[in-house]
């Protein structure tokens, strides 16, 4: 099927369009853009740098995807960004390369981009993840999948954001998130467990209560972060979703948001 471009919009001749792409008045394709098939790009879009997008994807307009790094240590170089498969990018969206020759901004499928949000130089986004309206984060943070970053929070750089995990609104995330946790206020506490968040998810309702007992354990109980761990592997029924958990922190070099 072909695709479908209005006369305004500027495509660059070595810019690689899917089949059955809509291009809106105005929008703005690079040079080295790649694009998959059954995009939508309402109008005003600009795609620059060396970008890929997969298929289904729908971009509202003025989104700018794929511009330079503002990491001050950009030297120059090949810097990517890549994006899966059917994600809504809501407007002023920007989503930027990465700082590193060679390097890339890797965002997945199936997310929900609000409008205002910021992806900046070296993220990586997992899949099925919402970034409200103004959600903001630096470079080099990691979001796993079925993440929810709620309006106007802000992620600091090099942290990571688990699976599962929420964070609330106006919440400035300077350390990691643990998995399945929701974490709010500021300075940033991990409240309790995710409860609403994984019930949707379909969780069975007994590793639900076991993560619960785990939010208790490391956080209100007092105890040290390794004693911590081995109390939840030694007590709790064992679960995929819970050595998740427990690896993650593990794994922390920033801590986790306590």
């Amino acid at each position: 099927m072909s695709s479908s471009i209005h006369p305004t919009a500027l495509i660059s001749p070595g810019a690689q369009i899917g089949d059955g792409c809509e291009i809106g008045p105005y929008c703005v394709i690079g040079e080295q853009v790649r694009l998959g098939s059954g995009c939508r790009l309402h109008s005003h879009v600009v795609l620059e740098g060396h970008t890929t997008l997969g298929s289904g994807n729908e971009i509202y307009p003025f989104a700018c995807l794929g511009g330079r790094s503002q990491d001050l240590k950009w030297r120059g170089g090949l810097t990517r960004v890549e994006i899966g498969d059917n994600n809504t990018i809501r407007e002023y969206v920007t989503v930027h390369a990465a700082t590193a020759d060679g390097g890339a901004t890797v965002v997945g499928s199936n997310n929900s981009l609000l409008a205002y949000t910021h992806v900046a130089h070296d993220c990586r986004l997992g899949n099925h993840i919402i970034m409200s309206n103004l959600a903001q984060m630096a470079g080099h943070v990691t979001v796993e999948d079925h993440a929810i970053l709620a309006g106007m929070s802000a992620i600091h750089q090099f942290c990571r954001i688990g699976r599962l995990a929420m964070v609330a609104a106006c919440t400035p995330v300077r350390q990691d998130v643990a998995p399945f946790m929701l974490v709010s206020g500021d300075p940033a506490v991990t409240v309790k467990a995710n409860t609403v968040g994984l019930e949707r998810a379909g969780m069975a309702p007994e590793v639900i209560r076991s993560l619960g007992q785990a939010h208790r354990i490391v956080y209100r109980d007092g105890l040290a972060m390794p004693n911590a761990l081995a109390r939840i592997e030694a007590e709790l029924p064992p679960s995929d979703e819970l050595r998740h958990f427990t690896e993650f922190i593990r794994h922390s070099e920033r801590g986790i948001t306590k």
